[in-house]
């Protein structure tokens, strides 16, 4: 726990002044940030990532992060240039199925591009929220805070029905609801001090709808324990002691941010 707290800390040190900032400098980070998410990913299933499929879906999560459309307006493209360069870099993994059919299947290039949209939608959404406003990011990221928080302290005190053993053994109902209540607490709280954050949504309705968010990070906490659980690994990534890797410290927010942009708040 104590090496938790130091190096979770640390973290958080070199986080928020990029978050503070924002601009080109806190998108840049975020998109490092996806790159080695991406990593981790071809990495937990033993895929070298120092590769000319790794680079192009490390890539590939990049270009998805940071908002092309707003260095390169100059761009002729009728849909978003983010995506219609991620399609390039998807179609250049495809062509290996042609330039080395033997070896490289449809199949084999699925995994990196999946990995690749599934990293960089999350961090995407990350940066539109920063872009909205510091307070949007700071609301999203109090909601996943409270959550996990909420459910450790609350499963390891009066946990006792599980939730999902087969995925994530630890994770109890009670743990899981006590992350809900904890979550709308915390959100109702920072709403009354910043009421702009939910506009324009009415209160009880914004509770409600931050209960879903909780869950959703719950969930995106699941999926990640599910790919981890199929290539028998405990953790993502090293690059954090007593933490994991970075999808380990951003799967609940790679779900939470998505479908907070879709109820509109940013």
């Amino acid at each position: 726990m104590k090496q938790r707290v130091i190096w979770g800390a640390i973290a958080l040190v070199i986080f928020l002044p990029f978050l503070l900032w924002g601009g080109l400098s806190f998108q840049v980070f975020v998109g490092l940030l996806a790159m080695i998410g991406v990593a981790e990913m071809l990495r937990m299933k033993e895929l070298e990532f120092f590769s000319l499929e790794g680079a192009l879906a490390m890539l590939g999560a990049f270009v998805l992060t940071v908002p092309l459309d707003h260095y390169f307006p100059s761009l002729p493209l009728p849909i978003d240039s983010s995506f219609s360069v991620y399609g390039i870099l998807v179609f250049l993994l495809l062509a290996g199925t042609v330039i080395d059919s033997d070896d490289y299947s449809f199949e084999d290039a699925a995994y990196p591009i999946a990995s690749s949209l599934y990293v960089g939608i999350g961090f995407q959404n990350l940066v539109a929220a920063r872009m909205s406003g510091l307070d949007k990011v700071l609301f999203a990221l109090f909601i996943v805070w409270a959550t996990d928080i909420g459910a450790y302290m609350i499963g390891r005190r009066f946990g006792t029905r599980k939730l999902l053993p087969k995925v994530s053994p630890n994770k109890t109902i009670e743990g899981s609801l006590g992350g809900v209540v904890c979550a709308m607490v915390v959100s109702l709280v920072f709403m009354l001090v910043d009421k702009a954050v939910y506009a324009p949504h009415h209160l009880l309705a914004m509770l409600l709808y931050v209960a879903l968010f909780s869950v959703f990070g719950q969930f995106g906490d699941l999926v990640e324990s599910a790919i981890k659980r199929h290539f028998g690994v405990k953790d993502s990534g090293r690059l954090i002691p007593g933490h994991g890797g970075i999808l380990d410290r951003f799967d609940s927010m790679i779900f939470v941010f998505p479908i907070i942009h879709l109820f509109g708040l940013f």
